[in-house]
């Protein structure tokens, strides 16, 4: 157990803000407390943490403290952390190099061989019985996630095998539309949706028990995606489109109420271009300009090329419009209002949105502060555990149920 205190003492102490006699605690600081106590005495799973490529692009020990990234054991452990997916994330340029499945490979490995360093601390997770025993063993569970659906290629097969490997959800495509799906961010739409391998791979996933996941997706894949599964479907790092109009990578009013229909769940994005409209302005802009930066130094370190330009813009155009606790909490209640607090979690994207995380949730810490502001808004502990993990654990049940009845 994290806390020495049992349950009991410590919610008595926070309803009557004394913990022994003649020491009154201040409101503030018995809420913060009762934070602490529910994020600590809960399963929190975050939908999606992009160690495992931070870990190949720049290699460090995240089983001990790192002055880099935003995930690491001591952070993880203090921000009361049980279950980050791990992103099995493949860049999209490298189906049509026919490398997806090899790095994919390479980087199941890599999770692998960090809980084998530190099986004191970390330990796989293939099911939500292996994320409970974990828990309760006081370690982290580090289950898997792909993102971006390229290393199947094509054989109907892989996808099989990469359950067998420990995959748990496929993200279909990511951000250019791949042999599965079109995607929100390209252009260039192929099949108008899913394709028919598409559908194939949705029903396999289905039937071998790998929750879909339809962050990336076009908005017409998603509907194809509906159309087909028949277990729920997880959304492992989106935002609510509401708040970012015209951005197609976070999802509609309507996709929200739909997903939910379904059994789903969204899992709502930290990264600052998903929160606000001002943030995701900015991050167009400077998007496009560093497209121009990059084919104008193409003979640069592509790594060294984008920390100057980042520089660069930053002095030009000042800092990126942060985001702040406050706004995700905006994107939960407004999911909350569609549907209810059954269908909303976190998929922060820790490791993954580089400088544009909030002001409050700025690395794996941070769980707390986002269940104090939880608090503040008038959320029971019995909800709050539901968007910590208890609704993603919930979906990930379903999966597991429907494969276990269409196999047998």
């Amino acid at each position: 157990m994290r806390n020495p205190l049992p349950a009991a003492i410590l919610s008595t102490c926070t309803v009557l803000s004394a913990c022994g006699p003649g020491t009154e605690t201040p409101p503030g600081e018995a809420r913060a407390a009762q934070a602490e106590r529910i994020a600590a005495e809960s399963i929190i799973v975050d939908g999606h943490i992009d160690v495992p490529f931070r870990l190949r692009m720049a290699p460090a020990d995240v089983s001990v403290a790192t002055e880099t990234g935003d995930f690491d054991y001591p952070r993880a452990l203090s921000g009361g952390l049980n279950a980050p997916f791990m992103s099995i994330y493949t860049p999209a340029e490298l189906e049509a190099a026919g490398e997806a499945f090899d790095v994919a490979q390479e980087l199941i490995d890599g999770v692998r061989e960090l809980v084998a360093s530190a099986p004191d601390k970390f330990a796989l997770a293939d099911s939500v019985a292996d994320v409970v025993s974990n828990t309760e063993a006081g370690l982290i569970s580090l289950p898997l996630g792909m993102e971006n659906g390229s290393p199947i290629e094509g054989r109907l097969e892989n996808v099989e095998h990469f359950h067998e490997r420990g995959i748990r959800y496929i993200t279909l495509t990511h951000s250019l539309s791949n042999h599965i799906s079109d995607s929100s961010y390209d252009e260039n739409r192929r099949w108008n949706g899913l394709s028919e391998f598409g559908a194939d791979v949705v029903r396999e996933m289905n039937r071998v028990g790998i929750m879909v996941d339809v962050s990336h997706v076009s908005d017409e894949a998603f509907y194809d995606v509906m159309e087909v599964t028949e277990a729920p479907v997880i959304a492992s790092h989106s935002s609510a489109r509401h708040f970012t109009p015209g951005f197609e990578r976070n999802m509609s009013d309507e996709m929200i109420v739909r997903l939910a229909e379904n059994g789903g769940i969204i899992m709502i994005n930290y990264g600052s271009s998903f929160l606000t409209a001002e943030a995701n302005a900015y991050s167009g802009d400077r998007g496009d300009a560093l497209d121009v930066y990059l084919a104008e130094n193409e003979g640069e370190d592509p790594r060294e090329a984008r920390r100057r330009f980042a520089e660069l813009y930053a002095a030009e155009n000042g800092p990126i419009p942060y985001a702040t606790r406050e706004d995700v909490l905006d994107h939960i209640d407004h999911v909350v209002k569609l549907t209810g607090v059954d269908h909303v979690g976190i998929g922060s994207d820790y490791d993954g949105v580089g400088d544009s995380l909030p002001v409050g949730l700025k690395d794996v810490s941070s769980y707390p502060n986002l269940v104090l502001g939880l608090l503040d808004r008038g959320y029971s502990e019995a909800d709050i555990g539901k968007i910590l993990g208890g609704n993603l654990l919930r979906v990930w049940s379903a999966v597991e149920a429907y494969a276990a009845s269409a196999e047998k």
